[in-house]
C-alpha cells in the first residue's frame, strides 16, 4: 500500500504545495486524479473562496458558501464537496497513477467526502498523497490503522516519493 500525507502549518500552505506537485506530476505526464485547492481572498477580507481543481478535467468547482457578515460556523458547502468526489470517482475508474486529496478533514475523519475513495483507491492499489491538517490527524491515523507515511512538507520530497512508488510498481508489474 502506498499512501502518504503531508501537514504544514502556515494557512493556506499544504493547499499550495499538493498543487504545484500536482503541476510538476502533470507536466511529467503522471496521470492524476483527485482534487487539489485554490483559495481566493474575498472583498471582505475575512474568509477566502474555497475552489476545487478535479483532475483530470481541470473542472473547477468552489466548495465554499456565503454565510452572510456576521455569520460562524464551517463555510464548506457539503453538496459542492459531494459533487468533487463523484467527478474524481469517474477518474478512479481508469486507473490513474496516483489520487491527490487536497485533504482529509472533518468530512473524511467523520467518514463522508473522500474518505470512501481513498480506500477504493488503496484497494486499486492505486497511491494516495493527501493533505491532512493537525486537527484531524489522530482520526486520519486511526483510519489508516498506521499505514500511512509522513512526508516533509517540500514539494521534491512528494515528487521523489511519486517517482519511487512509479518505479516499484514498474518493477513489479
Amino acid at each position: 500500500m502506498n499512501l502518504a500525507y503531508v501537514t504544514t502549518q502556515a494557512r493556506g500552505a499544504t493547499d499550495r504545495l499538493l498543487s504545484a506537485v500536482a503541476e510538476r506530476l502533470e507536466a511529467e505526464g503522471v496521470r492524476l486524479a483527485g482534487v487539489v485547492q485554490t483559495n481566493t481572498q474575498c472583498a471582505d477580507n475575512a474568509h477566502c473562496d474555497m475552489d476545487l481543481r478535479v483532475m483530470p478535467t481541470g473542472e473547477v468547482i468552489r466548495i465554499s458558501q456565503s454565510l452572510g457578515a456576521g455569520a460562524r460556523g464551517c463555510r464548506l458547502d457539503p453538496g459542492e464537496l459531494e459533487r468533487a468526489v463523484g467527478l474524481v470517482s469517474g477518474a478512479l475508474a481508469n486507473g490513474p497513477d496516483l489520487l491527490i486529496v487536497n485533504k482529509f478533514g472533518k468530512h473524511e475523519a467523520d467518514g463522508r467526502g473522500f474518505r470512501p475513495m481513498i480506500a477504493e483507491a488503496l484497494a486499486l492499489d492505486v497511491p494516495v498523497l493527501l493533505g491532512v491538517n493537525g486537527l484531524n490527524e489522530e482520526k486520519f491515523l486511526a483510519f489508516t490503522e498506521g499505514a500511512a507515511e509522513k512526508l516533509e512538507p517540500e514539494i521534491e520530497v512528494l515528487v521523489h516519493w511519486m517517482r519511487r512508488v512509479l518505479s516499484e510498481r514498474s518493477r513489479a508489474a
